[in-house]
């Protein structure tokens, strides 16, 4: 893809402007990354033994969870409680595969979240989980969600590591999902957990500058981002500001991309609501990362759109 044309309203000075700041001294940058990971490539969860796709699959259909499997990826993240409705289609769609595929049960690997807080995190009551989709047996990954502290994830760590000791629910692997970046690379650089969710995007590009430079190189667990998309620029906003067809409009796709553009994200929970919306997502990954003149550009739309995250 070429690089995006510039117009009065989107001056290079105001683009510029949002390149990553200077870090500060201790921080590494990575050299940029030349491709994006495929379905079918896969992640070493921890030091579990288990590996993953670097694609998750979030709220979706039945028809892309068989699509998704038969395309390579192997990693599905479900709830126990908040937004349950919502994840009724990967229930649904995990429960025909595993009935007409039984072998695919070890194939996979399923992490599910809890988002409730101490004291009843403690119970991780997913046996609602495995009871409502045929063929799970078990929980492979058990997980905290929304950890906004690091007092937090030190109390809900307790409750995981005796969880995973007692293998409860057949758990082998412990992961969480942060809204508190210092948290989640305290677990990151102590390894606590196989895997970890962040929000990185381009309304939060934060992480660029405040966890991936202080990643330690030989971290165990994963780093994998949610919310990718949820700063998406609509046509409309993209007409307000004045901005027409020589300038562009990047796709949802496109923001997938810029999640695993930055150098030391391993992967991406994505939520398609069809084959073809997660054919899109695989097909742009394809087209490789973004060059730094493009991720600076998606962030100034973004930016321009909701300024009250910058």
């Amino acid at each position: 893809m070429t690089a995006p044309t510039t117009t009065p309203a989107t001056p290079r000075a105001a683009i510029a402007r949002m390149k990553p700041a200077t870090l500060p001294l201790g921080g590494l940058r990575p050299a940029r990354r030349q491709s994006l990971p495929k379905p079918h490539d896969r992640l070493p969860l921890g030091l579990t033994g288990m590996t993953v796709s670097p694609l998750a699959l979030g709220i979706t259909t039945p028809d892309t969870v068989l699509a998704a499997y038969d395309m390579g990826i192997n990693f599905f993240f479900l709830t126990s409680d908040l937004h349950w409705p919502l994840y009724q289609g990967l229930r649904d769609g995990l429960a025909e595969l595993f009935r007409s595929r039984p072998s695919a049960r070890d194939e996979v690997v399923v992490a599910v979240v809890s988002y409730l807080d101490q004291p009843l995190f403690n119970y991780l009551q997913f046996n609602e989980v495995i009871d409502s989709v045929p063929g799970l047996e078990r929980v492979d990954v058990l997980m905290a969600g929304a950890v906004p502290s690091e007092a937090n994830l030190y109390s809900r760590f307790n409750s995981l590591h005796g969880a995973r000791s007692a293998r409860h629910f057949g758990g082998q692997a412990l992961g969480a999902s942060f809204h508190h970046r210092p948290a989640a690379l305290l677990s990151i650089n102590a390894n606590l957990l196989d895997v970890h969710f962040i929000r990185y995007n381009t309304s939060h590009p934060g992480a660029v500058t405040d966890i991936f430079p202080y990643a330690r190189p030989d971290r165990t667990g994963l780093i994998f981002n949610f919310k990718s998309t949820m700063s998406q620029v609509t046509p409309e906003q993209f007409r307000k500001l004045g901005l027409d067809g020589r300038s562009w409009l990047p796709k949802t796709t496109d923001y997938y991309r810029f999640a695993l553009t930055v150098p030391g994200m391993d992967g991406v929970l994505c939520s398609p609501q069809s084959p073809e919306q997660l054919n899109g997502i695989v097909e742009a990954l394809n087209a490789g990362p973004l060059s730094a003149e493009e991720e600076a550009y998606m962030r100034w739309l973004s930016s321009s759109v909701n300024p009250q995250y910058f």
